[in-house]
């Protein structure tokens, strides 16, 4: 296979989530769509598991998945060694435990192909539905739904931001607007999101359209251990944090973060009294959704300062 012959990159990043990893190259290997006109890079960020191995099982697939050990912790700089790696005229990316129909691929790329002469759209993401192997407990139910930002494909309207589990790009987009921002996505430690998002952003100021196919839609499974209350308010609180960091690095970002600042001062107080309240009351769910509140707007106030006085 030539280089010449490769028009996608299928780029998944992991870090140990081996067992989840096996099925989502078990339905990028079911794909309908030209053996010889796509590749698979497993970008491995340090995983302590059997992700190797369980890309070694796929070395009879057409075509079989390129492992590459990425040492630089953290999602962008996972999704930057794909960018490097690529041989494709187009990346999608996808994350480490989706489940994909097989003409996933061919609903992400046909737009970004037909458009590769135009150069007219500079991002387009797929429908993503979250699913629950574990269950889904009742009080985080309403933050937990898919996107369904238009029922055919086109254009995104700017409010709307497709998600990084199922986002692809032109590659000539990165030669134009450079890399992911490695500072916004999560590492070993931290929760941080948001490198998808300002990526999008970058390329909308750049006047390229954004697009939506719902009919590229993958699951994306999340575990109990992502269904709790520890796990929710550590989410609440690095989101924050990364959409501080984000917002930092743009015009009028001091008035800005003062203005929020000082707003989730009182939304800090005000979701904590609501807590209270609800746990007094015996209503435990509502008391973890206001609790849950709270710690994000505890990540704008631990954060804001840090940025304004030029630390991440």
């Amino acid at each position: 296979m030539t280089d010449q012959n490769i028009k996608v990159t299928v780029a998944i990043p992991t870090y140990n989530r081996a067992d989840f990893l096996r099925q989502t190259l078990a339905g990028i290997a079911a794909q309908q769509f030209p053996r010889e006109h796509f590749e698979v890079l497993v970008i491995d960020n340090n995983s302590t598991d059997h992700t190797r191995a369980v890309v070694a099982e796929f070395a009879a697939a057409r075509p079989a998945p390129r492992y590459l050990l990425e040492p630089q912790q953290g999602l962008d700089y996972g999704r930057n060694r794909a960018i490097a790696e690529a041989r494709g005229e187009i990346i999608v990316f996808g994350d480490d435990d989706i489940l994909v129909q097989p003409d996933w691929l061919a609903q992400m790329t046909v737009p970004l192909l037909a458009d590769a002469s135009a150069r007219r759209i500079g991002a387009i993401g797929g429908e993503v539905i979250p699913v629950f192997p574990d269950g889904l407990p009742d009080w985080v139910r309403e933050w937990h739904a898919p996107l369904a930002f238009r029922a055919d494909t086109g254009p995104l309207a700017p409010k709307h931001s497709p998600m990084g589990a199922n986002l692809a790009f032109p590659k000539w987009v990165f030669d134009q607007l450079g890399r992911f921002h490695t500072a916004l996505d999560r590492a070993a430690g931290n929760y941080f999101s948001g490198g998808d998002s300002e990526m999008v952003r970058r390329v909308r100021a750049a006047g390229l359209e954004v697009w939506f196919a719902p009919a590229a839609a993958v699951q994306h499974q999340i575990p109990a251990s992502r269904t709790t209350f520890r796990y929710a308010r550590r989410h609440a609180f690095d989101s924050a944090r990364s959409r501080v960091i984000d917002r930092a690095g743009q015009p009028g970002a001091g008035g800005y973060l003062l203005g929020r600042f000082f707003a989730n001062i009182a939304k800090a107080l005000g979701y904590a009294v609501v807590a209270l309240v609800n746990g007094i009351i015996f209503r435990g769910s509502a008391a973890k959704k206001a609790l849950v509140r709270a710690w994000r707007s505890c990540g704008y106030l631990y954060q804001i300062p840090r940025s304004l006085v030029g630390k991440i």
